[in-house]
């Protein structure tokens, strides 16, 4: 089995953090850094840019569930439970960046919270809570469904919101299909939402549903800038 230090000296992803910082790494080198080695004719660095190839994006290896890791040859549990440990780090640093702003544009809601929606292989929606600054003071599950379905009712996203006596509020969804268009009912829990936050007299600022970038389009969908969600 090749190990990560069987490698060249200049293809030493250890040596280079050392002497260059993490940033001059590869993704390949920095996923080799958790894989820590390879397999028979494939040194630790080619497995780790052969997941890359197979899978398409760091995106698209973050959204993988631990069981599908060890589809491949050479990661077994150790090296599966690692990898998805340090998508998880990403995830987390990205929240926590996230009470530095205010929340108040669909633009800024996308960028903290795509990395974290995209890694979802379900349809999920959270419910975010603000204070008067909007910025960030919770994130909620409300509902985990389908591949591509999620329900949640009105009662449900805002007992979050009353609970934590939050000052107003922000639904999310992703689309795991990466095409944030919204459905029918997409646009009925909306509308229902919007009654019920109106007469619980909480303030709703937007229901953003997040996809992925594609060419010549948003990689998400606000109700608030369609009109749906009064401002």
């Amino acid at each position: 089995m090749a190990r990560l230090n069987e490698s060249t000296d200049s293809d030493l992803p250890r040596e280079k953090i050392d002497k260059f910082g993490a940033g001059a790494l590869s993704n390949a080198e920095l996923m080799a850094i958790f894989l820590s080695s390879g397999i028979v004719g494939r040194n630790v660095i080619e497995v780790a840019g052969d997941l890359l190839e197979k899978y398409g994006s760091l995106q698209e290896l973050g959204r993988l569930p631990v069981s599908e890791y060890m589809n491949n040859k050479g990661i077994g549990l150790a090296k599966a439970c690692k990898l998805a440990a340090a998508f998880e780090l990403g995830s987390r640093l990205a929240r926590e960046k996230i009470s530095l702003q205010p929340l108040d544009s669909p633009e800024l809601i996308y960028e903290h919270f795509a990395h974290q929606m995209n890694n979802l292989p379900t349809e999920t929606a959270l419910v975010i809570t603000v204070n008067s600054r909007l910025q960030h003071t919770s994130t909620t599950t409300v509902s985990a469904g389908s591949v591509n379905e999620t329900t949640a009712h009105p009662r449900e996203i805002l007992r979050p919101v009353i609970t934590r006596n939050a000052y107003a509020f922000i639904l999310i969804h992703n689309h795991p299909s990466g095409d944030p268009t919204p459905s029918r009912a997409d646009f009925q829990i909306t509308e229902n939402l919007v009654e019920a936050a109106k007469i619980m007299q909480i303030k709703l600022l937007d229901h953003l549903i997040i996809g992925r970038p594609s060419a010549g389009k948003e990689p998400y969908f606000s109700f608030r800038s369609a009109g749906t969600i009064p401002n």
